[in-house]
């Protein structure tokens, strides 16, 4: 599975993100990602500059629920020219802003609600919305899994798994590599990682942000 680090916490992005990529670069994360909450467009712009300098693939996650607030995201992802972008259920409006770019779009399935962000919906709109998004032509979905409230979250990674062949991304709420793992059994391509890291919940009593995602990364590999 390929671990997306999250340069977020609580749903924005973190102040001190150019200093936190120098920090794990010598961990071979390969995949990163950012919100456009937390941070301004200059400072944005030069976080994706220095991914993309890594070596990395970048991502851009949508965090706002209201369709003008979505498509002024989606409008930022074009702009900075980000590999992936992530969130949002606007799917027609999204590719059309898309078409022309490589940017490859994974909304969230579901219904995602709040701040920081819960997801509500079953197993049946769970799996409709992976068949909806693949039909319009998205590279994929964004899962919230672990934090829906009408389902069991491994149950909703089998269904997602099933109901599409694109990407399938698990994000938000990952704490443990027992998490990780069982996800991987479950199917999925991809996790994300940002606010536990930051909060020190992987790796309780760790000193350092390169210490609490080292697992992370080699249960990524395994």
């Amino acid at each position: 599975m390929d671990f997306i680090f999250m340069l977020t916490r609580e749903d924005r992005t973190v102040s001190d993100s150019l200093r936190v990529l120098d920090a794990v670069r010598d961990l071979g994360i390969t995949h990163i990602g950012f919100k456009d909450v937390g941070a301004d467009r200059d400072t944005l712009r030069l976080l994706h500059e220095r991914i993309k300098d890594m070596g990395a693939t970048s991502y851009l996650e949508v965090v706002s629920t209201d369709r003008d607030q979505v498509l002024a995201s989606v409008r930022t992802a074009v702009a900075l020219g980000v590999d992936q972008l992530m969130g949002g259920t606007w799917i027609e409006e999204t590719l059309a802003l898309l078409g022309g770019t490589p940017i490859a779009h994974l909304p969230f399935v579901g219904r995602p609600e709040g701040h920081p962000t819960r997801l509500a919906g079953g197993p049946e709109r769970i799996a409709a919305d992976c068949r909806r998004a693949e039909e319009a032509g998205c590279a994929g979905v964004d899962l919230l899994a672990y934090r829906a409230t009408d389902a069991e979250p491994l149950e909703l990674v089998r269904t997602a798994r099933a109901a599409t062949a694109g990407r399938l991304v698990v994000a938000g709420s990952i704490t443990t590599t027992q998490q990780i793992r069982a996800l991987a059994t479950a199917g999925a391509d991809a996790f994300t990682i940002g606010s536990a890291a930051f909060d020190g919940r992987l790796v309780p009593h760790a000193g350092t942000l390169a210490a609490q995602l080292a697992p992370v990364v080699e249960a990524a590999a395994t």
